[in-house]
């Protein structure tokens, strides 16, 4: 069982609000150790130099959208193995078979809970502690 607090997470979204939001609900879960980027191409720079164990990230942003990044993520050597929570707006079905079809680990429409929140991460990195 993976302890929260060791877990080097990374919240990917444009909007500021829904960042702090993401991170305050990750705190309570017990998480410490919680990177931000804005968009996709800060996200890989993040992605690219930082040992991360979790990427969680919004899909509609400017610059490289999420399933972008998903894909940016699969397809480097450091990262591809990162699980990755999609985090969108959106309950649409294309959008959810393009992410499996590019990797992702997991799906969460937001508005979220902090329950639901720890649920998706169980189901992709196992039970918290």
């Amino acid at each position: 069982m993976p302890s929260a607090v060791a877990i080097k997470v990374l919240i990917v979204d444009d909007q500021n609000s829904v960042r702090q939001m993401t991170r305050m609900t990750l705190e309570e879960l017990g998480f410490r150790v919680i990177h931000e980027a804005e968009n996709g191409v800060q996200a890989m720079e993040t992605a690219s130099v930082q040992p991360l164990d979790l990427i969680i990230s919004d899909f509609n942003m400017p610059e490289m959208d999420g399933l972008g990044l998903l894909r940016a993520v699969r397809g480097h050597p450091a990262a591809r193995k990162v699980p990755f929570i999609l985090l969108t707006g959106r309950g649409d079905r294309e959008l959810v078979v393009k992410a499996a079809q590019a990797g992702v680990n997991n799906y969460l429409v937001k508005p979220f809970t902090a329950d639901i929140l720890r649920g998706k991460i169980e189901q992709v990195i196992g039970k918290l502690t």
